[in-house]
């Protein structure tokens, strides 16, 4: 049975879980906040830049140069920003999981306890009903081993599909800005 103060350590410990997974979720908006401001800032400057260059062009021929050599930029600029988008997120996502696995660690760690405790204390005659218990305890453990496993191997396939496809746009952004200059 639980104690008083084993419920209220319990509480404290979810209470500042709850507030470091905030403080994380907080920290990731931040840096996504400070992107996007950094984004719009170079935006305000290169969009001034091109509308200069762009009341200058003398002929149809160097407006079509000019727009060829902002495609490729464009392009690159925006795989950055996918990549930094994406990293933020994923740094964001690390440090949630790590809290989650530490706390479903340490409440593993509780709740076997708590089993062993009571299985100290079984009346005799149910080692059949204990058995069971820790058989259940030891399924439920697996099968939160595989699904963890299971998550962290998508995760690590979306990455690399994610870095595939952007290197293929940049890349594709490249050969047509190299096709469009050269005709």
């Amino acid at each position: 049975m639980l104690t008083a103060e084993q419920m209220l350590a319990a509480q404290k410990a979810n209470v500042e879980t709850l507030f470091d997974l905030t403080g994380k979720a907080f920290e990731g908006v931040e840096k996504l906040v400070e992107l996007n401001l950094q984004v719009a800032k170079a935006s305000m400057t290169e969009a001034a830049e091109t509308t200069k260059a762009a009341l200058s062009v003398k002929d149809a021929q160097e407006l079509m140069s000019l727009q060829a050599g902002l495609l490729q930029p464009a392009a690159e600029k925006a795989a950055a920003y996918s990549r930094h988008l994406y990293d933020i997120v994923a740094a964001t996502n690390a440090e949630v999981v790590k809290l989650a696995e530490s706390q479903v660690a340490d409440a593993q760690k509780s709740f076997t306890g708590l089993v062993d405790s009571a299985v100290k204390n079984a009346p005799a005659g149910t080692e059949n009903a204990v058995a069971l218990v820790k058989s259940a305890m030891s399924a439920a453990n697996n099968a939160y081993e595989s699904v963890h496993k299971a998550a962290k191997q998508a995760a690590e396939v979306a990455e690399a599909n994610f870095q595939a496809v952007t290197a293929q746009a940049v890349k594709t952004t490249q050969t047509t800005t190299k096709s469009r200059r050269a005709a």
